[in-house]
């Protein structure tokens, strides 16, 4: 069990999904839905983030600052280069000055789909320091490498590549997000989780040490529902979850943050 306390953070990464109208409406209702909750539970609980496209972000910026909302928000990747002739890129400068709190680095969609190595990904998430974002590192294994290296076995050597050149006490978040379970349908089980999760913070003890490691928050994401969250938020290592496709249903998406509210009390 940790030593300190890690308050459970409950991340909503909406993809390439909603355009800045339809994210003003959802950020309104999310609120709206959780500060309900708030009121009947009479509690806080869990951080809420949500990760808006690119294009999002100002608006959700705005609303979030004029209405005071209890939501954090944050960009779905960054540049390594702070500034230049990057076309397409958008550097940490310009997320710390939009108010994100995190941003997500090494999705297994960046992986597959955009090459992104282990290596790029440790530069990204320097940058991310250095800018005082907050990195969201996300390892996860696919079912091949499941059944040919076993469970946890490449999510800790993408993680010690990741963070290799990261020194003193960092303020990350890891996302273990098996690549079999993200959109399947098909959630690791809990105890699949906390295994993978107990070695993510062993490796954290390693690289960065334990107080480091005791205070990372290591999230679970793949298949995330409001009916599977609280068994995965008993587990001692897991403390919160990276929504995917469930994120953008806003009953869905605040049940699942309403119940870790009533639930981490």
């Amino acid at each position: 069990m940790a030593s300190v306390e890690r308050v459970p953070l409950i991340a909503g990464n909406w993809k390439m999904n909603l355009d800045h109208l339809q994210a003003i409406a959802t950020v309104q209702k999310l609120a709206w839905t959780l500060k309900d909750a708030k009121h009947e539970y009479g509690v806080g609980g869990a951080e809420v983030a949500v990760f808006p496209p690119f294009t999002d972000l100002r608006s959700v910026q705005t609303l979030i600052s004029a209405d005071k909302l209890d939501l954090v928000f944050g960009g779905q990747d960054l540049s390594e280069h702070d500034s230049g002739a990057f076309t397409g890129e958008i550097s940490g400068a310009f997320l710390k000055a939009l108010d994100c709190s995190y941003v997500i680095i090494g999705h297994s969609e960046r992986r597959q789909y955009h090459g992104e190595s282990d290596e790029l990904l440790g530069r990204k998430v320097a940058a991310a320091l250095k800018h005082g974002l907050v990195p969201v590192l996300c390892v996860g294994e696919t079912a091949e490498d499941l059944e040919k290296h076993g469970p946890s076995a490449v999510p800790v050597a993408q993680l010690k590549a990741a963070l290799a050149g990261i020194s003193g006490t960092p303020n990350l978040v890891v996302a273990y997000e098996p690549v079999w379970a993200i959109g399947s349908g098909q959630a690791a089980t809990p105890e699949q989780a906390e295994q993978v999760a107990a070695k993510l913070r062993e490796t954290l003890t390693e690289l960065l040490g334990a107080e480091v490691a005791d205070a990372t928050r290591i999230l679970y994401g793949g298949s995330v529902k409001s009916g599977n969250i609280a068994a995965f938020m008993r587990e001692p290592n897991v403390d919160g979850a990276l929504v995917g496709g469930a994120s953008l249903d806003i009953v869905e998406f605040s049940s699942i943050a309403r119940f870790q509210k009533h639930v981490g009390t």
